[in-house]
């Protein structure tokens, strides 16, 4: 006779963020229920960030976190700041003008500073094609960043279905036996949800599980993982900046900006890989399903295998996106092309220009220089910046879907096909009952219905067949 697992569930009694360790939710749990949450199992809630709904000139707000794609503007493009590289330039131009001032006054009052245009053509065609090598290059990074967390969010959405649907629930054998396999794949679901938390938190370089805007230490609490045992609840996580700090980061102004690393280095322990150890949680509830006999037909097992390695695969590919940054020695020579490239615009506009050198070059520069801005901050798409993927909806997505799929019990055919309401011969007559006909009058019915022509009525009413002519 085999042996079984059993779950305590003495947070039935307890408050309910001890019941394992969730998402401070109460569950009610019958031999032949699903739980039911106090919250309502709607799914948008969890799509919508914690964001302002008015419009707010916080420089936080502009700085450190992604721009809230829910959020209506009815400016213009041209006009509008949070997302715009414009605040970012606001020193380099100030250096530009005054730098092409002192220039256009040197060459009206003491000495005409020229150089021939063609310098202009010849470093003109060198920036563009760095600047475009830059552009072409962060680009591709932000879209496949963006890939990975799409097929993070496929594969969540068909593990969390595999578990709930194919992995039985032994109410029939004991009511015990039957809670027990339940909120064990609760706390399966559970983990695809922190799995996602932590990937989030890793690309960050955020190594701990305790966290103020997310639910990661309540989801993986009774796992035992290095993350865990370094988590320090004397370490500030919450990553609060001076307003100076944040100033200066808005401004992008290098030395202002903290080292993103920073917690990493501070640890001297090990911090573990905590996604990939999640993943080793899944695969020994697998196991265990298989050896009690809860998950019986191969196939869906080797679906569900097939999930954790596609979720290995993408932590794995944003991994390899994280520290695979454009080269060093590209970025330093882009930037010093670039740079020479404003400098030298007074000397090549003044001839022709005169005092108009000043704004033509501040125009210049900011085209120039604000391209080569945008290549950076979108070089790593998973970080705070306000052009960054928003990792915080795509987990709350993640969320939503376990959670609307735990809201009902796995259906049964007898449910839904034998339904009343299933009016699968609908398209043939509106009331044409099946249940009353043979099967030889349905499949009569069915070979009527492809040998209908265009403009020819249906069966038994008067509606027309709608037929989509190929143009």
């Amino acid at each position: 006779m085999s042996t079984t697992n059993t779950i305590s569930t003495d947070s039935m009694e307890n408050p309910p963020e001890k019941m394992l360790r969730a998402r401070n939710t109460d569950i009610t749990i019958s031999p032949h229920s699903t739980p039911q949450r106090d919250r309502s199992p709607n799914p948008n809630q969890f799509m919508r960030p914690n964001t302002r709904r008015t419009t707010s000139l916080n420089v936080e707000d502009h700085s450190t976190k992604p721009v809230d794609l829910e959020r209506h503007s009815k400016l213009p493009y041209f006009m509008r700041m949070n997302g715009s590289i414009a605040p970012r330039l606001i020193v380099p131009l100030l250096l530009v003008a005054l730098w092409s001032t002192l220039i256009t006054c040197i060459s009206q009052f003491v000495h005409p500073l020229v150089v021939s245009s063609l310098l202009l053509t010849v470093l003109g065609f060198v920036v563009a094609l760095g600047i475009s090598f830059r552009t072409s290059s962060a680009y591709e990074r932000y879209v496949e960043g963006r890939r990975y967390w799409a097929q993070l969010q496929q594969t969540s959405r068909d593990l969390a279905r595999h578990i709930w649907m194919h992995i039985d629930e032994r109410h029939d054998d004991s009511a015990d036996l039957g809670k027990s396999d339940l909120l064990a794949k609760l706390t399966a679901l559970n983990l695809i949800v922190a799995f996602s938390l932590a990937l989030k938190h890793k690309l960050r370089f955020e190594p701990y599980t305790v966290y103020e805007n997310d639910d990661l230490d309540k989801l993986v609490a009774h796992l035992s993982t290095y993350a865990g045992d370094a988590t320090d609840p004397n370490v500030d996580t919450t990553g609060d900046k001076s307003k100076r700090k944040r100033i200066g980061e808005w401004l992008g102004l290098e030395f202002a900006g903290s080292n993103p690393r920073k917690l990493l280095k501070r640890h001297r322990g090990n911090l573990g890989n905590l996604p990939f150890e999640i993943l080793t949680y899944l695969s020994a509830y697998v196991e265990d399903c298989v050896k009690q006999k809860t998950l019986r037909l191969s196939a869906p097992e080797g679906m569900i295998m097939a999930e954790l390695s596609s979720l290995n695969e993408v932590l794995a590919g944003t991994e390899r996106v994280l520290n695979t940054p454009l080269p060093v020695a590209y970025s330093i020579a882009i930037s010093q092309v670039t740079w020479v490239y404003v400098i030298a615009l007074p000397f090549q506009l003044w001839d022709a220009l005169h005092w108009v050198t000043i704004p033509g070059t501040v125009i210049g520069a900011y085209i120039i220089l604000g391209i080569a801005a945008i290549g950076r901050e979108i070089e790593n798409p998973f970080g705070y910046d306000t052009n960054d993927l928003p990792l915080e909806r795509f987990c709350d997505q993640i969320n939503a879907d376990i959670n609307l799929i735990t809201s009902k019990p796995p259906p049964k055919k007898e449910d839904f096909i034998f339904s009343p309401s299933n009016h699968v011969l609908s398209t043939l007559s509106y009331d044409f009952a099946s249940s009353s006909k043979s099967t030889e009058e349905i499949r009569v019915r069915l070979k009527a219905r492809a040998n209908t022509e265009a403009g020819e009525e249906k069966p038994e009413t008067g509606v027309p067949r709608v037929v989509l002519a190929a143009v």
